[in-house]
């Protein structure tokens, strides 16, 4: 005689509601995510060129590059180990207008993300924009307001060394009053924390940037 088949139990029945609704969950939160996933990387690219826009005038369009030990090449999904990203930019007719990169620092607050411009002919930076910070409002935020401050970036040396493995001289940031050579950056009085972020930032991106992207300058022409 076959035994008679037992009614589920509740706790079975929760748990297999549960299962379902986890389920269920689970698909709308996949689907949601890639439904949103290509407009926020579009509004990435917008602010991004946007900030290289700041940085640059007069630029029309944005390409996204890597340097690398292998040279320099259009950047992909990945940024390969080695390499760092930057940006060049180029004018309507497709002349280069200059470069553009990424630098980060420890501020009071929080990471400070700066964008800064290089000028290849003059071997320097020639602009500086706040990509993110949260520093206290009315000090911090000078960094980006203080036209003092902001003059230190309008031919911030930034050559290599003769052997072109490292900048010539490190980007430093000294006692507000003090600057006294290219490389120097003249602190905000008050907001030497923050500026220091900055100074560091720009520091460590361009000696890992730029010994990898001065000996590929040529692979840049034409971006038309």
């Amino acid at each position: 005689m076959n035994a008679a088949i037992q009614p589920a139990t509740p706790s079975a029945a929760m748990i297999r509601t549960l299962g379902l609704l986890a389920t269920i969950c689970g698909v709308l939160i996949v689907s949601a995510y890639q439904a949103t996933l290509e407009p926020v990387a579009a509004n990435k690219k917008i602010a991004l060129e946007r900030a290289v826009f700041k940085v640059i005038p007069g630029a029309a369009s944005v390409k996204e590059f890597v340097a690398g030990p292998g040279g320099v090449e259009l950047a992909g999904a990945t940024v390969p180990a080695g390499a760092v990203k930057f940006y060049a930019a180029y004018d309507q007719a497709g002349a280069l207008k200059g470069i553009a990169a990424e630098g980060a620092g420890k501020g009071y607050a929080d990471t400070v993300r700066v964008m800064f411009a290089y000028d290849p002919a003059k071997q320097a930076i020639t602009g500086m924009g706040v990509v993110s910070m949260r520093e206290t409002p009315g000090i911090g935020d000078k960094i980006y307001t203080d036209q003092a401050f902001l003059k230190n970036f309008e031919a911030l040396d930034v050559k290599l060394a003769a052997d072109m493995k490292a900048l010539a001289h490190a980007v430093k940031v000294v006692k507000h009053g003090s600057k006294q050579n290219p490389w120097e950056i003249d602190a905000i009085a008050g907001a030497t924390v923050t500026t220091k972020a900055v100074g560091r930032g720009i520091n460590d991106s361009a000696q890992k940037l730029l010994p990898l992207l001065v000996p590929n300058l040529d692979k840049l022409q034409g971006g038309k």
